[in-house]
């Protein structure tokens, strides 16, 4: 099983969520501490400022950025639409 760390950046993100998107991100980190690569979200590398780390899908515009640590930790970066994270 995987083990997230959060960053304060993430965690500033996630507390200016609405209670439904929280929900929402909670529901999808269950799925990806269990499978990572789970289809549902849509889990992906990046390029450009975040080239050495991945995102995934939590709601239709919505994206969690992490970045491996190691094999068993994932530091969750920052969450937000695509316009807030790929300005």
């Amino acid at each position: 099983m995987l083990i997230l760390i959060h960053t304060p950046k993430f965690r500033k993100r996630f507390n200016a969520l609405s209670e439904k998107l929280k929900r929402k991100t909670l529901d999808r980190l269950l799925i990806f501490v269990v499978d990572e690569y789970n289809s549902i979200l849509n889990n992906h590398q990046l390029h450009g400022e975040y080239k050495d780390c991945r995102s995934i899908n939590i709601s239709g515009d919505v994206r969690l950025i992490y970045k491996s640590d190691n094999d068993n930790e994932r530091r969750i970066i920052a969450i937000g639409t695509h316009n807030q994270l790929y300005e």
